[in-house]
């Protein structure tokens, strides 16, 4: 039986999952009160435009039947996290009370479209540059408390995870830099507190920041806001040196000519904050 999951599951999903109920839900659902308790209802969820599914297994685990549901109630997940869906598509089917079916609904929706437009996106994106060998990476730029939910969504949309947060790797940006008067000096500290298992990126948006990087040690160079012509340059003298990884306002109409640089993964901020929501909606039969 699918769980609707793409493994490794999110962390803290679950938590996420009760946190969005209980902030709908609030002291109860008076609308619910137009049901008796031992009716049921046959539903499904339906994809209403392509694209990559995300979220099966949340809204699957969310409308699985309760102890006390009559015994013909169930959930059948159609789908798993990182299928591609056209309009028509049925992802869930199943019985459940209404009273509890349709307390749940939105919460199931909510997450269902949320993250599979960030899945969606993720997969356009890594279409794009397909034919390099190039990787698709997402960055910080989340929404606060769902950075492990939006992380996944890149996953199952064929993209990779950037640092998941402070704690997993060093990035020296432009303010890290002024502060300690130097890339060479601000690398230098970064190796001396940094375990050997740490990465150090720096950010660069010249050459000359990129050659001092790369003298300093750096195990990865940002190319930040650089034009195709300089990343094309920069790779040529230090692919396999390196990593390079491009970023900085990256669109789906330029990441191809960016891959075409040679860089080894392209880091994009749109994939989380700006990913427009697959449509889905369920229907009560």
């Amino acid at each position: 039986m699918k769980d609707g999951f793409k493994q490794p599951v999110p962390e803290g999903w679950i938590e996420q999952l009760w946190a969005a109920m209980a902030e709908d839900l609030g002291s109860g659902d008076p609308t619910t009160a137009l049901f008796t308790e031992w009716s049921t209802a046959n539903y499904r969820i339906e994809a209403q435009a392509d694209g990559v599914i995300c979220g099966v297994g949340i809204a699957g685990y969310l409308l699985q039947p309760e102890a006390e549901e009559p015994e013909d109630c169930f959930a059948e997940l159609h789908k798993t996290d990182g299928d591609f869906v056209r309009a028509g598509d049925v992802v869930i089917t199943g019985r459940l009370s209404p009273t509890r079916l349709l307390t749940k609904e939105r919460t199931a929706l909510n997450f269902l479209m949320h993250l599979s437009g960030i899945s969606t996106l993720t997969r356009q994106f890594v279409d794009r540059v397909s034919e390099y060998d190039c990787r698709i990476v997402d960055t910080r730029k989340t929404t606060p408390g769902l950075r492990y939910l939006q992380k996944y969504a890149v996953r199952c949309g064929g993209g990779q995870n950037h640092r998941m947060g402070l704690y997993d790797g060093i990035m020296l940006k432009d303010n890290h830099i002024r502060a300690m008067g130097s890339i060479s000096e601000a690398v230098k500290r970064a190796k001396e507190v940094a375990g050997h298992m740490v990465l150090i990126e720096v950010e660069c948006e010249t050459r000359e920041m990129v050659d001092e990087a790369v003298m300093a040690g750096a195990d990865i160079v940002m190319l930040d806001n650089m034009d195709p012509f300089l990343m094309a340059e920069i790779v040529k003298a230090y692919k396999g040196k390196v990593r390079l990884e491009a970023s900085g306002g990256i669109t789906i109409d330029t990441v191809r000519g960016v891959a075409q640089t040679g860089v080894d993964a392209i880091s994009v901020g749109a994939l989380t904050h700006s990913a427009k929501a697959l449509s889905l909606h369920l229907e009560v039969e």
